[in-house]
């Protein structure tokens, strides 16, 4: 149902690995991220319970990241093993050099492994659709051309709407990819009081929708 495709090591030698799903005859390709930053380990958490369900006869074709920052995962850290908060150093037209807290987006854009990984699944794989699972904000972000998509997470999950997150983001995933490529980007925060039982509970249809649906 699912297998590697394309995996990479961290500077301190973790994997990140990127599955497809085995179906050959699919409408559109839908591309989900999980763990962009290392302290929120939810997105990997529903991920491996959506592939848990041995999914199959799928409408989509699904590109799958259950962890894209293992090396913050471990430390429990927003931010990768360089201390660079990998949603801000993708190579934005609004990228710029910031102050080395957790928003840091390091000395040049897309410098860090795990961002050249992204971009180049990107390149190759030209998802119709993506889902970057976050917390703690409990809302459904979204960049791009998603507003119907979000409409519909938000009546999936119960979680409200926002296009804005409040903050600026330069350097973001969601700016890369979805205003300034135009793919819809649908950036679903996750509450972070809640039990990942809970969670999978309410979003767990966020991937069948996904999958059969969009």
């Amino acid at each position: 149902m699912i297998k590697e495709i394309k995996s990479v090591y961290t500077k301190e030698k973790r994997k990140i690995t990127l599955f497809e799903t085995d179906n050959t005859i699919y409408d559109k390709k839908v591309l989900i991220i999980g763990v962009f930053h290392g302290e929120e380990p939810q997105g990997e958490y529903l991920i491996n319970k959506f592939l848990e369900t041995k999914p199959d006869n799928l409408k989509n074709k699904l590109y799958i990241i259950p962890c894209l920052n293992p090396d913050g995962k471990v430390k429990n850290q927003r931010q990768n093993s360089n201390g660079i908060d990998l949603n801000r150093n993708f190579p934005t037209k609004n990228w710029e050099i910031t102050t080395k807290k957790d928003y840091f987006g390091g000395n040049e854009p897309a410098s860090e492994i795990e961002t050249k990984f992204l971009i180049d699944v990107l390149k190759n794989c030209k998802p119709d659709i993506i889902l970057s699972l976050h917390a703690p904000f409990k809302v459904v972000n979204y960049d791009g051309p998603a507003e119907q998509a979000a409409n519909r997470i938000s009546e999936i999950t119960g979680y409200p709407v926002k296009s804005d997150i409040g903050y600026p983001t330069p350097g973001s995933f969601g700016n890369y990819a979805g205003v300034e490529r135009n793919l819809p980007v649908i950036t679903l925060e996750l509450p972070e009081d809640e039990t990942n039982e809970r969670l999978w509970e309410e979003n767990k249809r966020v991937f069948e929708y996904l999958a059969n649906e969009y």
